[in-house]
């Protein structure tokens, strides 16, 4: 009977998380690899073994961080209106940052200064964008949105998705308010502001 793995995705993504957790709540010097195995109920072996090493493990914390966030976005089905899949997506963005708060600063706050990312980082990251940049564009080139260029109208929708989600997370949000409706509001407030003149 063959021996049962132990050192298996499961316990990669245990890791992977726990390295999160790690370094978006106590910065890059909480990340010792025997810290992040204890912590996990495993041994530096194991992280080894799944790993090579502390680079290594940090660079899939990153491909796995825009991994997960690109399944979001990428699950909002395109239709023929790009004004309301531009809202879609900025409601799957905050979905994404919500289910994994400690990787969302991995991918956003600079947590690891001088970290530079390889190809397969950056492309987990366009892929997760692509969705947004396709859907800007669709909306200008059906003259729905403003004649500008599509970096234009993406950032902004970043900008407001990206400012409302880190008020969020970090606990700035009045305990009055009710976040999600504002997050729709503010989302389609932006909207409307690139609307084609005379729509």
């Amino acid at each position: 009977m063959p021996r049962p793995r132990t050192h298996d995705e499961a316990l990669r993504l245990r890791l992977l998380d726990r390295a999160g957790v790690l370094l978006s709540k106590e910065g890059a010097g909480a990340l010792s690899l025997r810290r992040l195995a204890a912590d996990v109920g495993t041994s530096t072996t194991a992280v080894y073994s799944l790993f090579g090493g502390k680079p290594a493990l940090v660079r899939e914390l990153f491909v796995e961080a825009f991994h997960r966030f690109g399944t979001h976005l990428g699950a909002v089905p395109r239709t023929d209106h790009p004004g309301e899949d531009l809202i879609q997506l900025g409601l799957a963005y905050r979905r994404s940052a919500l289910a994994d708060p400690h990787l969302y600063p991995i991918m956003f706050a600079n947590v690891l200064p001088g970290f530079e990312a390889d190809d397969q980082v950056n492309q987990e990251a366009l892929r997760a964008l692509t969705p947004l940049i396709e859907t800007v564009r669709a909306g200008i080139e059906a003259g729905l949105f403003a004649d500008v260029p599509a970096d234009t109208v993406m950032l902004s929708c970043w900008g407001i998705a990206h400012g409302l989600v880190s008020l969020e997370l970090n606990g700035y949000a009045p305990e009055e308010l009710d976040v999600a409706a504002t997050y729709e509001q503010a989302l389609r407030a932006n909207l409307a502001g690139w609307a084609r003149e005379g729509m």
